[in-house]
């Protein structure tokens, strides 16, 4: 009788090799992202400082936690596959580095965030390769919402509420007058500002939506159109809130729900939106996990890769350095162009004299209104009169800026949120004659209970003009990247108008006719001291 032969096979170097590979991989590309993080203090610090001052974004802090978990659970799939860098993600890196330091020129601190946040996930897919990074891209995207965005959207969230309000009310019978943001019903009058716009439900909604879709969900149809409900719902739940609010302070004679307790209602009535959003998006779960049968479909490597397994650490060393270098010289890069720029060590100063001889500057304001800028440089605030027609100019003027002393910052209003008797009554834009061209400023109405006011404004950077906030932080940061400085300045132009803007508009122009000339050359004046 013959005996078999016992053979024992020892795992094949090529598994071996390439898996303490991936966890050497791993564990370069943890260090790469806390060194991105240190290298980018400036920016991680002000996500940071955002979260735990704002009520709206502190899911913040629970994102990076959540993220980790979701790569945890992943650990079994994620031990089958193998470490391969892929160096031409460095290129991707460079490009995000490089928007990073325009965000960083332009002041635009929520884009700079992102590129951090986008920047992990590029130096992970670098180093561990496109395999591991596809296993990780919801993890990795998950990250972007650690980024505190969102403010952006609070004007366009206000009007809708305020159409959905307004709309609502006259459908029930009851008489409306509106002004921008501002209405009136018999029993009291009515304003959507801020806190009003939903933005604090929106993003929780989103944040707790895509989540429970990819916990949920399998199917990728089925995880984008629950995220779509978790965007859509929550807005449209907002302005019935926002609807049911006013009815009840109607109804009840403007005895409930006009203070704090409209707030907690609103929280509860979310609370239970949500509730049923999870509730109904519960049936079409689906529990299979798929990333086993990911795995059963990958080979073993074979002898093909038996000449490369010994440089597999070495490799992935050498992308992780490479990231890491193209990953800081950014932070380094943008302080050598601040320290590059050098200004003028006399104080700036405005002044509007009217070459014409048309305009004659006076002391007395058309009204006590002010607009709000926060560490300009200089202001110059002055009354013109000419035939019994009176026009207010303001210029604000910002150099030397950073964050939160800026030009373009959502802390400069024409009119506050609340404890004043002004209100801004509508914003839009209009086409004018600026100089020898025609530009668009934006056009405001602002109102008070013993004046109107019609204002017109726009930007000056560096000797270009435009009303396009976004275009005007383009243009700071390629000045800035030239070395040209960060001279900055508002414009703006009021004057009082009764029922029709029409008659002002045209006062409005003609001032600007008369004294463009004067105003740049002031500016420019004030540009080279």
């Amino acid at each position: 009788m013959n005996t078999p032969i016992r053979q024992d096979v020892a795992p094949g170097p090529s598994l071996t090799l390439e898996h303490e590979g991936s966890k050497a991989g791993a564990l370069l590309a943890l260090g790469v992202i806390v060194a991105i993080l240190i290298a980018y203090h400036e920016t991680t610090w002000s996500m940071i400082s955002t979260w735990s001052r704002s009520d709206t974004f502190a899911h913040g802090f629970l994102i990076f936690p959540f993220s980790a978990y979701l790569i945890w659970g992943q650990r079994e799939h994620l031990g089958t596959l193998f470490a391969r860098p892929n160096p031409k993600v460095l290129f991707v890196l460079a490009i995000l580095g490089f928007s990073w330091l325009l965000g960083t020129l332009a002041s635009v601190q929520v884009f700079a965030q992102f590129m951090v946040i986008a920047m992990i996930s590029a130096a992970v897919w670098a180093i561990l390769g496109n395999q591991i990074a596809w296993a990780l891209a919801f993890p990795l995207a998950y990250l972007l919402l650690a980024v505190p965005f969102g403010d952006a959207f609070i004007p366009s969230l206000i009007n809708f509420t305020a159409d959905f309000t307004v709309t609502a009310l006259q459908l029930t019978g009851i008489p409306v007058y509106r002004e921008g943001n501002f209405f009136t019903i018999p029993s009291g009058n009515w304003s959507v500002v801020e806190a009003c716009s939903g933005l604090r439900y929106l993003i929780a909604s989103f944040t707790l939506g895509t989540l429970y879709a990819y916990l949920t969900y399998r199917s990728l149809t089925r995880r984008l159109i629950f995220i779509a409900l978790s965007l859509i719902v929550p807005i449209l739940a907002n302005g019935i809130r926002a609807y049911l609010i006013v009815m009840t302070g109607h109804l009840s004679g403007m005895q409930l729900a006009v203070g704090i307790d409209h707030l907690i209602y609103g929280w509860i009535f979310f609370g239970f939106v949500m509730l049923m959003l999870f509730w109904v998006g519960s049936f079409w779960r689906e529990d299979e996990n798929k990333l086993d049968s990911i795995s059963r479909t990958r080979g073993v490597s074979t002898g093909n890769n038996r000449g490369s397994e010994g440089d597999s650490t070495l490799r992935t060393t050498i992308t992780a350095g490479a990231v890491l270098s193209i990953a800081v010289i950014w932070p380094i890069y943008a302080e050598w162009l601040e320290r590059k720029v050098s200004y003028g060590t006399e104080e700036v100063e405005i002044h509007v004299l009217d070459a014409s001889g048309k305009w004659q500057a006076s002391p007395e304001l058309l009204s006590d209104w002010k607009p709000i800028y926060t560490g300009s440089t200089a202001q110059f605030l002055r009354n013109y009169r000419n035939n019994g027609r009176s026009v207010d100019l303001y210029i604000s003027y910002y150099r030397e800026q950073k964050q939160g002393i800026e030009l373009i910052n959502s802390e400069n209003v024409l009119v506050p949120e609340k404890g004043s008797k002004w209100h801004d009554a509508g914003e839009d834009m209009r086409t004018i004659s600026l100089g020898s061209q025609e530009e668009i400023v934006k056009q405001n109405r602002l109102h008070s209970p013993s004046i109107s006011l019609l204002a017109w404004r726009w930007y000056w950077i560096g000797g270009e003009e435009t009303a396009n906030p976004y275009w005007a932080k383009l243009m700071l940061a390629r000045n800035k990247l030239l070395g040209r400085g960060d001279d900055a300045v508002e414009i703006i132009v009021a004057t009082r108008y009764e029922d029709s803007v029409d008659e002002a508009a045209s006062v409005l122009q003609d001032f600007i006719t008369d004294t463009a000339p004067a105003i740049t050359g002031a500016l420019r004046n004030a540009a080279n001291r």
